[in-house]
Parts: C-alpha cells; structure tokens; sequence
C-alpha cells in the first residue's frame, strides 16, 4: 500500500482554499529563475488552473501536490512534470515556501512520498531533476535520496546578467 502520508507531513491535492498560498508562490520573484516564469501570474488565472488541478496526470502530464504539516498548514509544493507514460519517466521538482520550514526534514520526506507515488502507483521507471547548479540545497537534498548527477547542461538558465549550468540528476527505480 501506498501511502501519500509521512512522520511529520502529507502530500494532498490541491484544493480551491490554496489560491493564495498558490498566488504568493507563483508571484515571488526570488523563485521565477527556477520555474522559468517572467511575468506575475493573476488570480483569474490560478482560479482557473486550480479548476483544472483534478484532471488525470495521463491527460495533462503534471501533478502538483501540496506539501501540509500535520496542523494541515501548506508548507511547499511538489510536482511531476513532462510526465511520460511509454517512456516511464517524469520530471520532479519541489519547493518549501518558507526558510524555517526548510532543513526540517520535510523535503526529503516529501521527495521520498512523491517517489514512492511515482515508482509504485505510475510504475515509472525513473524521475529526474532539474538543478541550478548553485542550488547547494537542492543538490545536497536529491542526492541524498540516491539521485546520481548525469548531465551538465550549459549556460542554460539566464538570470541576473550572467548565464548559469543546469545539472540533471536522475534516480532510476530500485529493482529488487
């Protein structure tokens, strides 16, 4: 049985009461480099994406996951992106809203419940991130989980004048 539930957090679908939460995140500018965002996103919009968030992974390739602490606060986020059935692989990618939620632990667990999603219920194959390479955290947190770096994918985001190497780390499904 697989279980979307941890030691100190759950990953749950998103609901329509996460529309601020939502418009908060997608709307911070510190985190636009990484989702490759340029322009604030309205809340029309994420009203409408949010009515959307219950179509099938099979249909629209993504699942975005809310990241709740038992008091069923939002702490983060966590998705699968470009998912591909035939080829049995998605991307993943995560983010804890607030600095005194991270280095808690949650990300790792979070990462741990996605992936067991992932391998156990979509029976993927592999999950592979997408990095900055001077997001230390990030890289430290993935490869942890067992995530091998695989590629360097250079000067591939451009932020702040200057152009910065993507790293894709993969982590390929235990077979026992």
């Amino acid at each position: 049985m697989i279980s979307l539930k941890g030691d100190n957090c759950y990953l749950r679908a998103l609901e329509p009461e996460d529309l601020e939460v939502l418009y908060i995140l997608e709307n911070d500018e510190t985190v636009w480099e990484v989702s490759e965002t340029l322009a604030p996103y309205s809340k029309f919009v994420l009203k409408e994406y949010l009515a959307n968030s219950h179509r099938d992974i099979y249909d629209v390739k993504q699942l975005r996951l809310a990241i709740c602490n038992y008091k069923h606060r939002i702490l983060g986020f966590i998705d699968l992106y470009d998912f591909n059935p035939r080829n049995k692989r998605a991307g993943i990618g995560i983010v804890i809203l607030d600095k005194e939620d991270r280095n808690k632990g949650v990300g790792r667990e979070s990462l741990k419940l996605l992936m067991n999603y992932a391998f156990g219920v979509l029976d993927l194959h592999q999950v592979y991130a997408n990095i900055n390479e001077d997001n230390l955290a990030s890289i430290h947190l993935f490869t942890r989980l067992g995530f091998e770096q695989v590629g360097v994918k250079r000067d591939w985001t451009y932020a702040g004048g200057t152009y910065k190497n993507e790293l894709l780390f993969q982590r390929i499904k235990d077979v026992h």
